[in-house]
């Protein structure tokens, strides 16, 4: 599957899926739709506490993160924070308990069925600092120089362009602006048939590349101080969704990345 449109149908057709029936696609199978796993388990897994779980409004959480990207973020009351990729709006209502009246939190996510479930919960809970926006992480609806600190919590791997989402990201953030996203990259090459596989897409695997190459497309976006601030390995088993499938637990790693782009001098 190289087609970069039918890519993003697919990613778009699974991630409607969960939208519509509340449950986590991104992760170890077991936390996939009709897995075992709740969501509040797979966060806990990926680093939110308990408190930050109960803070936001039921159904913004579905299990979807591979890390919890604002644990090293400072956020400031004022701020204005992008979400790539923000889904039901977990970590949008987080981010917006800091920033305050003030401030602004941004989602940007390209399945309609996601963002519909986001606003309800928006309203339902009566935040008024957060909006949603329709669009796609490559091209982003978004203005030049205008957000403080841009998250995204395993979003980017299941790009076809991610060069150009790192391009993105660094015209819309301020200049001494903040990019803190978890994502999951690779330690070493997929399986063919995992790599040309529509279901590892959806489960965030199909679309990882090696942390090198990760890395690297953030420097050549001309952000700086990249750096890796924690690491550790995720247990896939991709045989649970399909018996033809290789298991690969051991090359695939979560990674919390930080990087600054550069004031004006």
């Amino acid at each position: 599957m190289t087609d970069e449109h039918e890519i993003r149908k697919n990613v778009r057709k699974g991630y409607a899926k969960v939208a519509e029936q509340g449950c986590g696609c991104c992760g170890p199978s077991s936390s996939c739709c009709g897995g075992t796993t709740t969501a509040e388990e797979t966060s806990g897994k990926a680093g939110y506490s308990a408190e930050e779980m109960n803070a936001v409004p039921d159904g913004a959480n579905l299990g979807l993160g591979c890390g919890n990207p604002l644990a090293h973020a400072a956020i400031h009351e004022g701020d204005t924070v992008l979400d790539l990729g923000s889904g039901a709006g977990f970590d949008c209502f987080l981010a917006a308990r800091k920033v305050g009246k003030t401030g602004l939190v941004i989602g940007v996510d390209m399945t309609p069925e996601m963002l519909a479930k986001a606003r309800e919960n928006a309203k339902k809970a009566g935040v008024t600092n957060v909006e949603f926006r329709l669009g796609e992480i490559e091209a982003l609806p978004v203005a030049d120089n205008s957000v403080d600190l841009i998250i995204s919590n395993c979003v980017i791997n299941l790009s076809p362009d991610k060069a150009r989402v790192f391009r993105e990201a660094y015209r819309v953030l301020k200049p001494g602006g903040l990019l803190m996203v978890s994502d999951i990259v690779l330690d070493q090459p997929l399986p063919e048939s995992v790599r040309t596989s529509v279901e590892a897409y959806t489960s965030c695997v199909a679309g990882a590349i090696m942390k090198d190459a990760y890395l690297d497309l953030i420097l050549k976006a001309n952000l700086t101080d990249v750096a890796v601030l924690e690491e550790v390995r995720v247990p896939f088993d991709l045989s649970a969704t399909d018996p033809l499938f290789p298991k690969i637990e051991g090359s695939i790693r979560s990674v919390k990345v930080r990087a600054v782009k550069r004031s004006s001098t």
